[in-house]
C-alpha cells in the first residue's frame, strides 16, 4: 500500500474513532510517534494524516504542537450579504484580467474589459475559514446598495481547498452585486458557504 493511500487510511480510522467518542471535542489526541507506533508507520505518514484531518476541521491545533478534537463548526445565520465581516479574513489572490461573459454581465461592461479579482476566505474567531469570497470589480467608486440572490453551486478547487471540502462540494453561493448612486455596478462577487455550517435567512 503507497504512503498517499496509508496515510489517508489511518486519517479515515481516526474520524472514526473520534465519532465513536474515543476522544472528546477539545481533547488531545497522542503524539505522532506514539500514534505512529500504534499504527505500525513512519512518523511522516502520521504526520499526513494528522495535517489531513486538520485540513478538513477535525482536528486543531499547528504543527509540531498537540493537535486536539476541534469543536463542531459554528451554525451561522446570513441575513445581510454586504455586512461587514467581524472576524479575520485571509487574502487567497488578487489580480487583474479580462470578463468573462457572465462577469461582464453582471458589472455591465463590454465583454473583456479590464477587472480587478479578489479571492478572500472569512475566518471564524478559532481560524477555520467560515465562507470564500470572489468578487470581480471593474472600476472604483463606493456603493450605496446592493442586490443579491441566493443558490447553490459546486466549490472551485481553490475554494473547496480554503473551507476544507471536496472539489465539487455543493455550497450556497450568493451572488452579490453593489451598486453605486447611479445605479449601475460597482462590484460583484460570489460567497461561497458550506450547507453544514450555514443558514439564510432574509429579511423583507
Amino acid at each position: 500500500m503507497g504512503s498517499d493511500a496509508r496515510y489517508r487510511r489511518i486519517a479515515s480510522d481516526l474520524l472514526r474513532r473520534i465519532k465513536a467518542g474515543e476522544w472528546a471535542p477539545g481533547e488531545s489526541l497522542p503524539s505522532r510517534v506514539a500514534m505512529a507506533t500504534q499504527y505500525g508507520v513512519h512518523e511522516q505518514t502520521m504526520r499526513l494524516a494528522y495535517v489531513e484531518l486538520r485540513r478538513t476541521g477535525v482536528l486543531e491545533g499547528e504543527q509540531r504542537q498537540a493537535v486536539f478534537v476541534a469543536h463542531p463548526p459554528a451554525m451561522r445565520t446570513l441575513t445581510n450579504a454586504d455586512a461587514p465581516w467581524p472576524w479575520g479574513s485571509e487574502l487567497l489572490d488578487r489580480s487583474t484580467g479580462p470578463a468573462s461573459d457572465e462577469i461582464a454581465d453582471r458589472l455591465a461592461v463590454p465583454v473583456g474589459a479590464v477587472v480587478q479579482h479578489r479571492m478572500v476566505e472569512r475566518l471564524e474567531p478559532g481560524g477555520r475559514t467560515a465562507m470564500v469570497v470572489e468578487s470581480w470589480r471593474a472600476h472604483g467608486g463606493p456603493h450605496v446598495t446592493f442586490a443579491a440572490e441566493v443558490g447553490v453551486a459546486p466549490l472551485s478547487e481553490q475554494a473547496a481547498h480554503a473551507l476544507g471540502l471536496l472539489v465539487d462540494t455543493l455550497a450556497y453561493r450568493v451572488t452579490r452585486t453593489r451598486l453605486g448612486a447611479d445605479g449601475k455596478p460597482v462590484e460583484t462577487a460570489d460567497l461561497y458557504l458550506p450547507l453544514d455550517r450555514w443558514t439564510i435567512r432574509l429579511h423583507g
